[in-house]
């Protein structure tokens, strides 16, 4: 199956219009989102086209091919209105025999890990930083934010297929790629 990955809309209808262009282009069978979908939170600067009514249009249109977990700036209200489930604090996957742990990284990241175990992934947005990093015992990944990357990224989500984690921009240009089966 190919997932495609995202994290950290923050309400921004621009970037959430180019991710959905991307993601009916790219033939993904389903789009994980990671969190922080509506709402920018108190330390981010409004993201570009700052629009929560129409992510979520935008977004509800896709609710039968979402798959999300619940970000730090995601609430109850966000619920009500978003026709997907997005209150779960992770979410398990199974991908070619390989465990990935989906959350958002505000509780659960490489310094606080869940309950994994060696050879499992944990995968979680939250800082805004993308990353692809096999550690001694298990494998970091992050596709960094769709509206308001940090660290000098660019606006980046992932591409997971093939076991092949794929981090793009939206121009098409890959910034990481990991095969998770080596």
């Amino acid at each position: 199956m190919k997932y495609m990955i995202a994290s950290d809309i923050h309400g921004s209808a621009y970037y959430c219009r180019l991710l959905l262009d991307e993601y009916k282009k790219s033939g993904a069978e389903r789009l994980l989102l990671l969190g922080d979908i509506l709402y920018h939170g108190p330390r981010n600067d409004l993201p570009k086209e700052y629009e929560p009514k129409a992510v979520i249009a935008m977004l509800n249109e896709y609710k039968n091919q979402i798959y999300c977990v619940r970000g730090n700036c995601d609430t109850e209200v966000d619920q009500m209105v978003l026709e997907f489930p997005v209150l779960a604090d992770y979410a398990l996957f199974v991908v070619d025999g390989i465990t990935i742990y989906a959350t958002h990284g505000h509780v659960y990241n490489q310094d606080h890990l869940p309950p994994v175990k060696a050879g499992d992934i944990l995968l979680h947005g939250h800082t805004h930083i993308l990353k692809a990093e096999k550690g001694k015992d298990i494998t970091i990944l992050n596709p960094g934010s769709v509206s308001i990357p940090k660290g000098g990224n660019p606006p980046t989500y992932a591409i997971l297929e093939d076991q092949v984690f794929r981090i793009l921009d939206f121009e098409g240009n890959v910034q990481q790629e990991m095969n998770l089966g080596e």
